[in-house]
């Protein structure tokens, strides 16, 4: 649980959350020595009362993960069931009864990311087949990578040879770092850190529909098509480091559907698009323990299927003033978007080496 322990301080340190709720005494601020005539220094923001015990630390620790000053209690609700509202209310200026976008957004994340480490996802923890398919799906993976590090060997001798005259070879040097990458894979699978997925197969992305016929994309999708094990524990491992990136990749989408509107910017799409990823992140985790709890399926599914269109409604409904044919026309469109900046995302990660 550590994951959404630093997701609440961090949270707390963006939201200025963190900060003792103990009321403060007379004297000078021991921060930057401005006198004091309230429980916080009016200079600077100080707390008064500055504590120096472990229980105190513990309960900072606390307030900063369950509480972040008790506004959780009272965005969470409105988010569910009215995020249009709360949306608006926070880009007109209403923040104190508010937690941050950004506070929420880390630490739905961080919690994500402990919950699918504890439990799993949504439909429980994946199937990898039993005892001895996984041993041998390890043995294999041994014997993949004994040829991997013979054929990198290989290439590093040309490429080292090459270097010597003073040339290069690109599509060497593309080569040899693919297989770097499934070598790294390999390592992982064969000390028992990834679990082989046993039914997994490599795909062609022409057959199954998904090429782009961008070159370069292509080339991204079927690299994690032909290595689905290592695409998913990329993605598993490292998605919550650079889930901040869809915020900006979600951006122009949501201005695309407002490009006529004057009364909204940029900061307005921001706090809507952070706000809504919040709120699906957070639908996953109770999901999540749904699912660990014997929640049914079919259930879970329907959720998932029928919450993310509800609340994008609700929220482009509440949150830009929309009447109800603007705001179910710029639902099916954002729906659209979202698949497409998930998409965004996903390469991004793939290119980055995550």
């Amino acid at each position: 649980m550590a994951d959404a322990a630093t997701g609440g301080l961090a949270a707390g340190a963006i939201d200025g959350t963190g900060r003792s709720r103990h009321e403060g005494h007379g004297g000078a601020c021991l921060n930057c020595g401005t006198a004091l005539v309230g429980p916080h220094c009016h200079r600077c923001g100080q707390t008064a009362h500055i504590h120096r015990t472990a229980s105190g630390l513990f309960h900072d620790i606390a307030h900063g993960v369950f509480h972040f000053e008790g506004r959780t209690w009272h965005t969470l609700p409105l988010l569910f069931w009215r995020p249009g509202e709360v949306t608006r209310r926070y880009i007109q200026g209403e923040r104190v009864n508010f937690v941050s976008p950004m506070a929420l957004f880390l630490f739905s994340v961080f919690l994500m990311v402990a919950v699918f480490g504890v439990l799993g996802g949504p439909f429980g923890p994946l199937n990898t087949g039993d005892v001895a398919a996984t041993a041998k799906a390890r043995t294999d993976a041994a014997n993949e990578l004994k040829r991997v590090e013979t054929e990198i060997r290989t290439l590093k001798a040309r490429k080292d040879a090459l270097k010597a005259q003073g040339r290069s070879d690109p599509k060497l040097n593309e080569q040899l770092g693919d297989l770097i990458s499934d070598e790294a894979g390999l390592r992982l699978v064969t000390k028992g850190i990834l679990k082989p997925n046993i039914k997994s197969q490599p795909i062609d992305i022409e057959e199954a529909g998904i090429k782009t016929g961008v070159p370069g994309v292509d080339h991204v999708i079927q690299h994690a098509a032909d290595n689905p094990e290592l695409a998913a524990y990329k993605l598993q491992s490292s998605a919550y480091k650079f889930s901040w990136a869809l915020i900006p990749i979600s951006l122009p989408f949501i201005w695309l559907l407002f490009a006529f509107r004057r009364d909204v910017g940029m900061y307005d799409h921001a706090i809507f698009a952070t706000y809504s990823l919040s709120a699906m992140t957070l639908m996953v985790v109770a999901l999540s323990i749904g699912a660990a709890l014997g929640l049914w399926g079919g259930a879970i599914a329907a959720v998932l299927l029928l919450f993310p269109p509800w609340h994008m409604y609700r929220q482009l409904k509440g949150a830009y003033g929309l009447g109800r044919f603007g705001a179910l026309w710029r639902t099916f469109a954002l729906i659209i978007s979202a698949y497409t900046a998930a998409l965004i995302f996903f390469i991004f990660l793939l290119t980055m080496g995550a």
